[in-house]
């Protein structure tokens, strides 16, 4: 388990950055759970800036940055509640990252004075997300850019 991250807000000159990690994550993490055409489709959902752009709009990043200040993982939360992302860099899984930002982002939903945090979380974060006491509403298909993909809608009382 890692000790030593920094953890920071990140704003919209992180944006190249977190594509790069984004991209990365999903096309070699979640391969296990989904096909390469659906990696590939959902991957490309990070390529445009205009749209991470938006995303900083209606939520509040934070990254896990390792010794030398490079983003290891990233993960937001908004004033409602909705958790939006959870990436960890392909070389960090399994490190205690995505446990950390998890502390964080649960913490930033205290502040904001919400009782439950909704996530809409991919089959390979599911177990992730139930070890730490969400539990799933419901599968769903969710659009990535041409194609719809599995995932899941759970939520966690705090």
């Amino acid at each position: 388990m890692v000790t030593n991250l920094d953890i920071r807000r990140l704003a919209a000159q992180d944006i190249p950055e977190m594509r790069k990690l984004f991209r990365a994550t999903v096309l070699t993490v979640n391969s296990k759970d989904y096909t390469k055409e659906e990696v590939e489709d959902w991957a490309s959902c990070g390529d445009s800036v205009e749209h991470w752009k938006e995303l900083f709009a209606k939520n509040n990043y934070i990254g896990a940055l390792d010794g030398q200040g490079n983003i290891i993982g990233f993960s937001s939360m908004n004033t409602d509640g909705y958790l939006h992302s959870m990436f960890v860099h392909k070389d960090w899984q399994g490190k205690g990252v995505a446990t950390l930002l998890l502390s964080e982002v649960e913490k930033m939903a205290r502040r904001y004075e919400v009782h439950k945090i909704n996530v809409e979380v991919s089959i390979t974060a599911r177990p992730f997300f139930e070890k730490r006491g969400y539990k799933v509403v419901k599968e769903q298909k969710a659009r990535a850019n041409r194609l719809w993909l599995t995932n899941y809608v759970m939520e966690k009382a705090i």
